[in-house]
């Protein structure tokens, strides 16, 4: 089983770039981000046509995430819990039947937290507690789960070309790390670092500067696998390719093969 995530930064700007890459790389299921779309609005059909089941969590002009799978999942839940104030669509978990059970997976889209001195930082760290909290609750279920999405975190100094760019940098605080640490020491693991340790490895390229043209990167987009998945876990692929094309997002995908 493939399953990809991708922030492909709107999906009006990206809908023909979506379409070809899905006929191309074929994944069973996509992790989206950053529709910027209402679900209404979103153009399910075309994907559909290619045959596509299409779930979405939208909201008009930011953020938005969206599954899209070949086959349909048995649960959908959307929003994360422990915060009903909470109006921003960032969250949606789909629920599937694989040979072996099932497995769940989750796109998610985690806050950018900038500029750290307004309220945008807490609220990124107090939706990475949500993140713990739910994680903690899904790990109990010893289910194959799958938390894939634009983290907005930067793990690690080889994770970006220039770790003295991001020194204050929501992505790259210490109190960032500190509540990725929490949750990733629930027992989760990051599927491209486990077959994949090499530097200049990244999954974003700036629109500004030449960023791309330098590989002046970061990664920030991750599969992160509970023991039970990671236990399938096969390889993983940057599909960097896609940066390249006209009208790119300025995220690339990142694919898990599990054996599931």
């Amino acid at each position: 089983m493939k399953i990809v995530t991708w922030n492909i930064n709107g999906i009006k700007a990206r809908i023909e770039n979506l379409k070809i890459w899905l006929q191309e790389s074929q994944p069973d299921i996509a992790c989206l981000q950053e529709i910027k779309s209402v679900d209404e609005n979103f153009p399910r059909e075309e994907i559909e046509a290619l045959g596509y089941h299409v779930e979405t969590h939208g909201q008009k002009g930011f953020n938005g995430v969206a599954l899209i799978s070949k086959i349909s999942p048995d649960e959908v839940n959307r929003g994360l819990p422990g915060d009903d104030t909470d109006e921003q669509a960032r969250f949606i978990e789909g629920v599937y039947a694989t040979d072996k059970g099932v497995i769940r997976v989750v796109s998610l889209y985690l806050p950018n937290g900038n500029p750290v001195e307004t309220e945008k930082y807490p609220y990124k760290l107090n939706w990475m507690a949500r993140l713990e909290t739910f994680a903690k609750k899904r790990m109990a279920f010893e289910e194959p789960l799958v938390l894939a999405g634009d983290y907005n975190i930067i793990p690690e100094p080889h994770d970006c070309k220039n770790p003295s760019d991001w020194e204050g940098d929501a992505a790259f605080r210490p109190e960032s790390h500190e509540a990725y640490r929490k949750f990733v020491n629930l027992g989760f693991t990051d599927a491209l670092r486990n077959v994949n340790d090499e530097e200049k490895t990244y999954t974003f390229w700036d629109y500004q500067a030449g960023a791309w043209q330098k590989n002046n990167g970061i990664r920030i987009d991750h599969l992160m696998l509970s023991p039970e998945a990671a236990n399938m876990l096969a390889s993983v692929e940057v599909e960097k390719h896609v940066r390249a094309w006209e009208k790119p997002s300025d995220h690339v995908p990142v694919a898990a093969y599990l054996n599931a």
